[in-house]
C-alpha cells in the first residue's frame, strides 16, 4: 500500500485521508528514532501531509513544536506536491508504555508549549499562526489550532504502528474532516457519533481498509444497518502519492557558508583541518568543503 493521500468534499464539509507508511519508515530510518519518538514524530509529519494538501503551486507549510518534555522541538516542513520532511531534537529518547493502555506516551514526551504554523504563499510576509500544545498527542493541539487560529471546527485522527522489534513502520495515516461554515446539525452530530465508534486509522489499514474504503465508512449513516446508505454524498477531487523529500544539496550550503566572509572561513578550514563538513538536518546528507571549493569566492574578494 503506497504512501497516498486523498482529498474531496461534500456538502458541509471537506476531508482528507492519508496513508504515511512509506514517509514514517522514511523518518525513522533517518533519524534513528526511538518508538515513542517515531509515534510523536510520525503524527507530526502525517498531520504536515494532510495539511499540505490544502496548498497550492509552489506555497510551503511548516510546524514547529517548542515544548518542554524530552522531546522539546519537531520541524516538519510540506509543499503541495505531496512531499514533506523533516528533523526533531532528542530522537532516540523514550518512554515507557502507558501502563493501563500499554500505548505509547507521546504526550509526556512533548510535553507542554506552543506549536506554529507557517504558510509561505509567495507573499512579502508568510503567514504565521500560534497556537498552545495543552496534550502533547498531536492530534487534539492540531484541533485546538484550527479552532482557535482559523475558526474552523476540525476533527483529526491520527496514529502510527509498529512491528515488534520497533524497526519497522506496519502503518501509519490519518484522517481530518473539516465543517464549512453553517454545517446542518444533523451532519454534525453524525459525524460526532461516527468518531466514537470507528476503530482506530492503523487498525483500519491493519483490516484491509485503503483510503477510499475509509472515506465511505466516515460517511456511512450507522442508523442503515445494511451501511448501503451515506449521510451525504460527497466527492473525491485529488490523489496523489506523497513522499518524504529532502531538497537540500552542496550549492545551498556553499552559499550559507560564503556569508561567512573569506576570514571566517579560511579560520575555519585552519581549525578543521582543511575540511569544512556540514550536515542537513532533515535527511543527515553530509557535504564536504575544501579550499578550493571556495577558489572563485576568495578570488573575488
Amino acid at each position: 500500500m503506497k504512501s497516498r493521500i486523498i482529498r474531496g468534499v461534500s456538502k458541509n464539509a471537506r476531508f482528507f485521508v492519508v496513508n504515511s507508511t512509506d514517509v514514517v519508515q522514511r523518518a525513522l530510518d533517518i533519524h534513528h528514532c526511538s518508538p515513542t519518538s517515531i509515534a510523536a514524530f510520525g503524527r507530526l509529519l502525517t498531520a504536515g501531509l494532510i495539511m499540505g494538501a490544502s496548498l497550492k503551486g509552489d506555497d510551503l507549510l511548516s510546524l514547529m513544536t517548542h515544548t518542554d518534555g524530552p522531546v522539546n522541538n519537531m520541524v516538519v516542513t510540506a509543499n503541495a506536491k505531496g512531499q514533506i520532511k523533516g528533523y526533531l531534537s532528542n530522537p532516540q529518547k523514550d518512554l515507557p508504555l502507558k501502563a493501563l493502555t500499554k500505548q505509547y506516551d507521546i504526550e509526556n514526551l512533548i510535553g507542554k508549549g506552543s506549536l506554529r504554523v507557517i504558510k509561505d504563499m509567495g507573499l512579502k510576509e508568510p503567514y504565521v499562526g500560534l497556537s498552545e500544545i495543552q496534550k502533547g498527542d498531536i492530534k487534539s493541539d492540531m484541533e485546538y489550532y484550527y479552532e482557535t487560529s482559523e475558526q474552523t471546527p476540525t476533527i483529526m485522527e491520527l496514529g502510527i504502528k509498529l512491528s515488534e522489534d520497533k524497526k519497522t513502520v506496519k502503518f501509519a495515516g490519518g484522517y481530518m474532516i473539516q465543517l464549512f461554515p453553517g454545517a446542518d446539525k444533523k451532519f454534525i452530530a453524525s459525524v460526532v457519533e461516527k468518531m466514537d465508534a470507528i476503530r482506530s486509522v492503523t487498525e483500519l489499514f491493519e483490516g484491509g481498509m485503503d483510503l477510499e474504503r475509509i472515506v465511505k465508512l466516515l460517511y456511512e449513516d450507522m442508523t442503515d444497518e445494511k451501511l448501503e446508505r451515506l449521510v451525504e454524498d460527497y466527492e473525491i477531487l485529488e490523489e496523489r502519492e506523497v513522499s518524504y523529500y529532502c531538497d537540500c544539496n552542496k550549492d545551498k550550503y556553499y552559499r550559507g557558508l560564503i556569508t561567512l566572509g573569506k576570514k571566517e572561513i579560511l579560520s575555519l578550514l585552519d581549525e578543521l583541518g582543511g575540511v569544512i563538513e556540514t550536515q542537513c538536518q532533515f535527511c543527515e546528507k553530509k557535504y564536504q568543503f575544501t579550499k578550493e571549493d571556495f577558489k572563485d569566492f576568495f578570488e573575488d574578494k
